[in-house]
């Protein structure tokens, strides 16, 4: 099997078992149903991934990587001239864009539903998702509060509130009562200016 064939073999696999992963979960998938849904052979199937529990754990991962990329490539730390609003701003909409999804709703219910038997899996979407979120701008709260635009408090703190304060709710709610609970572009944008206007009547040092 040549390199190419070889590379999309796996990610036919990745394709059918994402799928029936977030159709059935971990258990009431089976590795023939995801070889017929891949359109492969078990002998493919098995090269690629020796168990269910690796080609979860990859399949997983690979969702996880994804989002992560988009995130990386959105949200992004300031440049000099950028104001402070203006990046609050576009962090709290970009944020929500990325993670007001179905697909990625539906990630964070598949790892939460699997988290006694994948603790790890719900570590790293933690890293690679809020964790890595908070990091960035902690790093920008950073730059603020140097170039005396933020008040003075600890950086990582501070982050933390408004990246709750701007996802906590309709992360939640998504969470809970499904897709339909989802905002439009519309209300994404609403909640997220009103967020950045809470959050600056409490940290920026000028109008």
């Amino acid at each position: 099997m040549t390199q190419t064939r070889r590379t999309k073999s796996r990610e036919k696999i990745l394709a059918a078992g994402e799928r029936l992963f977030l159709e059935h979960a971990y258990l009431g998938t089976s590795m023939d149903a995801v070889t017929e849904a891949a359109g492969v052979s078990k002998q493919t199937v098995y090269a690629h991934f020796a168990s269910k529990e690796a080609l979860f754990l990859s399949v997983v991962a690979h969702m996880v990587g994804s989002s992560t990329d988009m995130h990386s490539d959105m949200v992004k730390t300031p440049s000099p001239d950028t104001p402070l609003p203006e990046y609050l701003r576009a962090y709290a909409r970009e944020n929500l864009r990325i993670a007001m999804t179905p697909r990625l709703m539906q990630i964070r219910r598949l790892v939460i539903g699997e988290l006694p038997r994948f603790p790890e899996l719900a570590e790293s979407l933690w890293t690679h998702g809020p964790a890595a979120s908070i990091a960035m701008l902690t790093e920008a709260l950073v730059l603020y509060q140097a170039s005396g635009e933020a008040k003075a408090g600890d950086p990582a703190r501070l982050a933390a509130q408004f990246n709750w304060l701007v996802m906590g709710g309709p992360t939640s709610e998504a969470m809970l009562l499904g897709d339909a609970a989802l905002p439009s572009l519309e209300e994404q944008e609403r909640h997220a200016d009103e967020c950045t206007q809470i959050f600056l009547a409490a940290i920026a040092t000028r109008d």
